[in-house]
C-alpha cells in the first residue's frame, strides 16, 4: 500500500493533536520531539524568549500549567500536499496563572486556527491565530 504525502501528513497531525489532549506535559513534549523538526518556525501570538521545537514545548507547558483540563477540538482540518489547516475550539478550566492573571476557576472557550507545513513527515513551520482577546475577556482580564 502506497501513503500520499497528504495521508502521512495527516497521520503525523492526528499524533499531535492526540497527545495535546492528553494533558501530559511528558508526552506533548515527546510527541513533539518525534514529529515536529528541532528548527521549526513558529508563527503565533505568544510571547516566547526561545525558537524552534522548544518554544512550542514551552506554549504547551504554560497552557496545562494555567489550564490543567485544556481540550482542543479539531472543527475543521483540511489537507493538501505539504499543508495542513485546522480549526479548533480550545475549552479549559483557569486554574492556574496565565499572561499575568492568577487562576480564576473560569471556564474558556475560544477558537484558533493553524496552518501546519511539513517536510520528510515533520512538521517544519507553523502559522496560528488564536482568538486570545476572547480568551482574556472570558478570564476577566479585559471588559466584556
Amino acid at each position: 500500500m502506497i501513503i500520499t504525502e497528504t495521508e502521512r501528513n495527516r497521520a503525523v497531525f492526528a499524533r499531535f493533536h492526540d497527545a495535546t489532549n492528553t494533558g501530559s506535559v511528558q508526552l506533548i513534549e515527546k510527541t513533539i520531539d518525534d514529529v515536529v523538526a528541532p528548527d521549526v518556525v513558529f508563527h503565533a501570538p505568544v510571547p516566547m524568549d526561545t525558537t524552534g521545537a522548544q518554544a512550542l514545548k514551552q506554549v504547551w507547558t504554560v497552557l496545562l500549567r494555567a489550564f490543567p483540563d485544556l481540550r482542543v477540538t479539531a472543527e475543521d482540518v483540511l489537507a493538501d500536499g505539504d499543508k495542513i489547516v485546522c480549526r479548533n475550539t480550545v475549552t479549559g478550566t483557569h486554574q492556574g496563572e496565565f499572561r499575568g492573571l492568577p487562576a480564576t476557576g473560569k471556564q474558556v472557550s475560544y477558537g484558533e486556527i493553524f496552518i501546519l507545513r511539513f517536510a520528510g513527515g515533520r512538521i517544519t513551520e507553523i502559522w496560528g491565530v488564536v482568538d486570545v482577546l476572547s480568551q482574556l475577556r472570558q478570564l476577566g482580564a479585559l471588559p466584556a
